[in-house]
């Protein structure tokens, strides 16, 4: 089985723009001053800076376009904020600075900021402003983060039959609002296989990137000579959408073919549309629909197979 695919994509838009609104992103004069918040960047970055910075340094420390960045170095200019000189470095480009002047209007740019921030916060408690900045810290810790590692397909071990029986309960509940006999479901199903294992013709994979379960799948004996079913298909919500569903259906459908499995059958629920598509997907059909409320809901049971 397998749950709708959540939107942190949808999410984290909505937060883009309720932040961007309550810290005046996109006024054109930020905090009320004269400049811009991409000028109030591009001041940043020349204040801070250790040495002077070429166009194309303060182009990428400020994330600016080159050519949006060259108006805005045209505007200080003309203002007198800035001044520039033969780079050192690279004597065909020019290394930027603050004049008396450009320092100043920082001085004056970073207290108003710091000034709107404490507007921001002031009501907050003290266990309130712990709790932001360590949100705001751990997004730019997941933001800024290496890559993440292969997602890789291993057997299980100890522990990962209680990862799966939890993780079943608690998604479905929450997508679906399906109780405890769904979990109790799960829990015989991976009792039975722990009990009954038979390492040549069955199999349990679990999708891990670094060290974090993200799935599962497990083919079993069917009732049948001859038949395997395809049991627990689990995709966190973190990992969907990278067709890893897809892949561990396709490692079942393989070990079940080496096996010598004549076919593999499934059960599963009509309202399970994104795991519906990948068993079709596979080139498993439908061959029966069945209501019942097996787990304290109406629903519509289906079982699929695949011919091997």
């Amino acid at each position: 089985m397998s749950e709708p695919s959540a939107d942190p994509v949808a999410l984290i838009r909505a937060f883009n723009r309720f932040y961007t609104r309550r810290i005046g992103a996109l006024d054109d004069a930020h905090l009320g001053g004269p400049f811009s918040l991409a000028e109030c960047r591009v001041l940043h970055e020349l204040a801070v800076a250790a040495a002077p910075l070429t166009p194309s340094q303060a182009a990428e420390q400020a994330g600016l376009d080159p050519g949006y960045l060259s108006r805005i170095l045209r505007r200080f200019e003309a203002e007198s904020l800035t001044v520039s000189a033969r780079s050192p470095e690279d004597g065909r480009s020019r290394a930027l600075g603050l004049t008396p002047q450009g320092h100043a209007a920082y001085d004056r740019l970073r207290a108003e900021a710091e000034g709107a921030v404490e507007a921001m916060i002031g009501a907050l408690s003290a266990e309130a402003r712990t709790r932001l900045t360590r949100a705001m810290g751990e997004i730019e810790t997941l933001l800024t983060a290496p890559s993440a590692g292969e997602i890789r397909l291993r057997p299980h071990r100890v522990g990962d039959m209680g990862w799966v029986i939890e993780r079943h309960a608690a998604l479905y509940a929450r997508d679906y609002g399906w109780d405890e006999r769904f979990e109790a479901l799960v829990a015989r199903i991976c009792a039975d296989f722990i009990e009954a294992f038979d390492p040549a013709r069955e199999r349990c994979w679990i999708a891990e990137r670094d060290g974090v379960r993200l799935g599962s799948v497990f083919l079993v004996k069917g009732d049948a000579p001859g038949e395997a079913k395809l049991r627990l298909l689990l995709i966190e919500p973190s990992a969907r959408g990278l067709g890893l569903g897809k892949r561990l259906v396709a490692e079942c459908v393989a070990f079940a073919r080496a096996s010598g499995y004549a076919e593999i059958s499934l059960w599963t629920q009509s309202i399970l549309t994104a795991a519906r598509g990948i068993y079709a997907a596979a080139g498993f059909e439908l061959i029966d629909e069945t209501p019942h409320t097996r787990i304290g809901v109406p629903l519509v049971g289906e079982t699929w197979r695949l011919r091997l």
